[in-house]
C-alpha cells in the first residue's frame, strides 16, 4: 500500500490559541463549527467522538497540550476502507500577533476517503472562525 500525503487544512483566527484551543476539546463549542453532537473526553486515551450530519467520526485523543496542540484519531464505525480510531488527525494552533493559525493535518486516510475529507476539513476550518469571533 502506498503511503499517500497527508490531507491538510489551514486557517487564521482573529483571536489567541487559548481562546481557539477549546474548539477542539469541548463538545459544546466543537459543535458551533463541526458536527451536530459531541462526546469529548479530553485527555490522552480519552473518547473523540463528533456526529457529522450522518458520519459518526469516532476515536480517542493521543495528545492535549493547551493551546497549541491537539491529536486524535478518526474513523467511521463499521467501515471496512476506514475504521473507528484508524486515521489520525493532528491540530497545531500557532500565535502570530494577537490571531491564531490553525494547522490540521489528517493522516493515513484511505484514497476514496481522501477528497470527501479534504472538502470537509476545507469547509469546516473555514467556519471555524466565524464560531469563535462570534461566541
Amino acid at each position: 500500500m502506498p503511503v499517500l500525503p497527508a490531507v491538510t487544512a489551514t486557517t487564521r483566527i482573529a483571536a489567541p490559541p487559548e481562546v481557539v484551543f477549546p474548539y477542539f476539546t469541548d463538545p459544546a463549542l466543537i459543535i458551533t463549527w463541526m458536527g451536530d453532537h459531541a462526546d469529548l473526553d479530553p485527555q490522552p486515551g480519552g473518547v473523540f467522538a463528533v456526529d457529522v450530519g450522518t458520519s459518526p467520526a469516532r476515536g480517542s485523543y493521543i495528545t492535549v497540550e493547551p493551546p497549541t496542540r491537539v491529536v486524535f484519531t478518526w474513523g467511521l464505525p463499521g467501515s471496512e476502507t476506514m475504521p473507528a480510531g484508524s486515521t489520525t488527525v493532528e491540530v497545531i494552533l500557532t500565535a502570530d500577533g494577537d490571531e491564531t493559525v490553525v494547522s490540521l493535518t489528517h493522516h493515513d486516510l484511505p484514497g476514496e476517503h481522501r477528497p470527501g475529507h479534504k472538502k470537509g476539513w476545507d469547509t469546516f476550518l473555514g467556519a471555524l472562525p466565524a464560531a469563535v469571533t462570534h461566541h
